[in-house]
């Protein structure tokens, strides 16, 4: 086969790979550069992109957004991404920062955009600065509660088509599976959760980031230290705390995977209430660990939460 017959047969073929290697859920380019600001959102992040994107987390598994410090590798990081994606709420005191020593051109998106948040108070009601860390009156831990999550969701689905439009089939095909995962989760929570009187949704752990967990799914959390781990536990604070737990009997108590666990420890000890193992609150455990993912982290802290309770 010869002349244009041939070279038309060619063309059509080289067209059908092309579509192979670049059909809807792939970019001829390359995958977009994205960067999120910690593990749990860089997850979030993936699951809405999937094979479109390719993501680079700032905060990796067991770190700590309070207190991160950003290196000038961070900079050269950032600065080819087309989106930068952040917690807002005060989270990433430190974000605003390293995008400006980048020089990028990304567009920083809050995915928290849309959900209501809850204030961070003191003891007197009056909304609070946690030592250093400013989060402007607000707990910043929005994630916690998967029906926030999913705003986010909807959020990084935006973002995405606005940075890229030719994905935008791929990206709410994406989005709207892994919203229908959350639905599951959350009423996977529930049931968990109904299972636990009421007298026993009581519960410690290190510092206080299961605020909306807490109000999303009628569980009392306390801890020593404020909503930032920046903060430093007082000597009253913690004398309160420890009357409390022996007033109010309670049993539950928990070290979370990125902050220090001698305090909690020495309350559990002083206490003699148990510890009921670790929780993860503002960051992923490493890949293969028990919560590699955000489905994965929260049921495995329903599942620890639920069988401290109802043994307490």
């Amino acid at each position: 086969m010869t002349g244009p017959t041939r070279r038309t047969l060619l063309s059509a073929a080289g067209g059908l790979l092309v579509a192979a290697a670049f059909g809807p859920s792939a970019r001829a380019d390359g995958p977009m550069p994205v960067v999120a600001s910690f593990s749990i959102l860089g997850d979030l992040v993936a699951q809405v992109g999937k094979d479109r994107v390719s993501v680079t987390t700032l905060v990796g598994p067991n770190g700590d957004a309070h207190v991160f410090q950003p290196k000038p590798a961070d900079a050269h990081t950032v600065a080819p991404a087309k989106v930068v994606f952040e917690n807002g709420l005060g989270l990433e005191g430190w974000l605003d920062r390293l995008i400006a020593a980048s020089g990028t051109r990304a567009t920083v998106v809050v995915v928290s955009k849309g959900v209501t948040p809850d204030a961070a108070e003191a003891e007197d009601g009056h909304a609070v600065e946690d030592g250093h860390h400013d989060h402007g009156g607000f707990d910043p831990h929005a994630w916690q509660s998967v029906a926030n999550t999913k705003i986010y969701v909807a959020d990084i689905r935006d973002a995405l088509i606005a940075a890229d439009p030719d994905g935008k089939d791929a990206y709410t095909a994406n989005a709207t599976a892994y919203l229908a995962q959350l639905d599951a989760l959350e009423a996977e929570v529930k049931a968990a959760l109904a299972k636990v009187p009421a007298e026993k949704r009581r519960v410690i752990t290190t510092h206080d980031a299961f605020g909306y967990f807490g109000r999303a799914y009628g569980i009392t959390f306390l801890a020593p230290q404020g909503i930032s781990t920046d903060a430093e536990p007082t000597a009253k604070g913690v004398a309160d705390l420890v009357r409390q737990i022996r007033r109010e009997h309670i049993r539950a108590v928990f070290i979370e995977n990125m902050s220090d666990g001698r305090l909690v420890k020495q309350i559990a000890k002083e206490t003699g209430v148990k510890l009921g193992g670790e929780l993860f609150s503002d960051s992923l455990s490493p890949k293969g660990g028990p919560a590699s993912t955000y489905v994965d982290m929260v049921r495995h802290n329903t599942r620890l939460l639920t069988a401290a309770m109802v043994d307490s």
